[in-house]
């Protein structure tokens, strides 16, 4: 299943025929009700205030460089209230 919201990229033939032909079914959310997709809101906050509108990037090379060191960052050293203030890689070499 994809959720998506009901905006123009996900609304469109090319995306519904390409769901369809791989079976994946397409839940939209209620217009004005982004809490229904809220790990993807969150997310897009995330991405957009720590990285995305703090730099003007000259190619989409360079915007997915960008991208792929923050991911790493915001999964590997970034301390993790959820993990009590730690990161993920000190969580996985705890003992368990």
């Amino acid at each position: 299943m994809l959720r998506c919201d009901n905006g123009p990229e996900y609304v469109s033939e090319a995306l519904i025929n390409w769901t369809r032909e791989q079976g994946i079914r397409v839940e939209y959310t209620q217009p004005g009700k982004p809490q229904q997709n809220a790990y993807v809101e969150r997310l897009n906050r995330t991405v957009r205030g720590d990285w995305l509108t703090q730099y003007l990037f000259e190619s989409m090379s360079e915007a997915q460089e960008h991208a792929t060191r923050w991911a790493w960052t915001y999964n590997n050293e970034r301390p993790n209230m959820a993990l009590g203030g730690i990161n993920p890689r000190q969580r996985l070499a705890m003992p368990t």
